[in-house]
């Protein structure tokens, strides 16, 4: 399911530092943090300068889940933002990333600029809503939710107290 995070933000993008302004948050404290934990899980993760508006790329992943093969944007998505710091609410931009995981530019294009994702998007947003979504991730079961990175317990105890048996 897409969620709106940040949807204010402009095409253009804005700057972290802009992003968290009279937050009291110390962004290299938070770039350290988050650095160390995806070390710890093997996984990459940049130094970005700016944060994009995500909505061009949420309708496009939904048109890629529709393909053979689409889920793999999902993974290039978040590669191309949190690793390379790229601007994913650039249609140019998000042309060349469906093209790198084997999808036709020309339909991505096409979905980018005619906005045929809109609807299904929107109805994301709009669960999002009624779900009392506030953060990413959410993990909902069972009329409950769990907002935030969290360990494996607190997600163990989502689901049993959504109804699954606990082994």
């Amino acid at each position: 399911m897409h969620f709106p995070l940040h949807p204010e933000t402009p095409a253009e993008g804005i700057s972290i530092e802009k992003l968290f302004a009279g937050r009291n948050i110390d962004v290299d404290a938070m770039y350290t943090r988050m650095k160390a934990l995806m070390d710890a899980e093997g996984l990459p993760y940049g130094r970005r300068s700016h944060t994009y508006n995500s909505r061009l790329a949420q309708e496009l992943g939904s048109w890629a889940a529709t393909q053979s093969g689409g889920d793999a944007i999902h993974d290039a998505l978040n590669k191309a933002f949190f690793v390379d710091g790229r601007n994913i609410g650039d249609a140019d931009t998000l042309v060349g990333i469906a093209e790198s995981v084997g999808l036709s530019g020309t339909a991505a294009r096409a979905v980018v600029e005619q906005r045929s994702s809109k609807a299904a998007v929107d109805a994301d947003w709009a669960k999002s809503r009624e779900y009392g979504v506030t953060g990413v991730p959410t993990f909902v079961a069972g009329g409950y939710a769990v907002v935030g990175a969290q360990p494996y317990a607190a997600l163990a105890n989502l689901v049993v107290k959504a109804g699954a048996s606990a082994r």
